[in-house]
């Protein structure tokens, strides 16, 4: 479906892997409390915190739930490592686009996309699920429908 209640198609590699928890920690609304807790109040200094979102959420889910927000259609398709290194290299170089493409294919140990309650330890409330965050802000997403190739 192509047309006004269709965005353009994502095309991104490593459907599968749930990364990116951090871009679910929206910053007025969980980032800003956490750091101004972390940066004024007792206990946090020289500290550092793993922010993440509640739940591991995929490439497609994230283009789901800001379609959704929309009220849109956002076709999305997962494309292979090579396909997404010549993308990527063009305009950052092969090197980069290398590592890039080895962390977010997963190719490291698990431990950096494990799901962390640290918002809701620091602030004493949780992080959103990215689907509300998605809600919340559609707003921002309303004048981008670009066809998109990033890890």
């Amino acid at each position: 479906m192509t047309g006004p209640s269709s965005l353009a198609a994502v095309r991104k590699p490593y459907d599968t892997v749930a990364a990116d928890h951090f871009a679910q920690v929206d910053p007025p609304a969980e980032r800003d409390p956490l750091e101004r807790v972390a940066l004024t109040g007792p206990g946090h200094r020289g500290r550092t915190y793993a922010l993440t979102g509640p739940e591991p959420v995929t490439a497609r889910q994230q283009v789901e739930a800001v379609a959704a927000a929309l009220g849109r259609e956002a076709p999305f398709a997962e494309i292979g490592r090579q396909e997404a290194h010549a993308h990527m290299a063009a305009g950052f170089g092969a090197e980069a686009a290398d590592a890039v493409l080895d962390v977010t294919g997963g190719d490291v140990n698990d431990e950096p996309l494990r799901v962390r309650d640290t918002v809701a330890q620091v602030t004493g409330t949780p992080a959103r699920p990215f689907r509300q965050w998605a809600a919340e802000n559609a707003p921002a997403f309303s004048r981008t429908a670009s066809p998109t190739c990033t890890p």
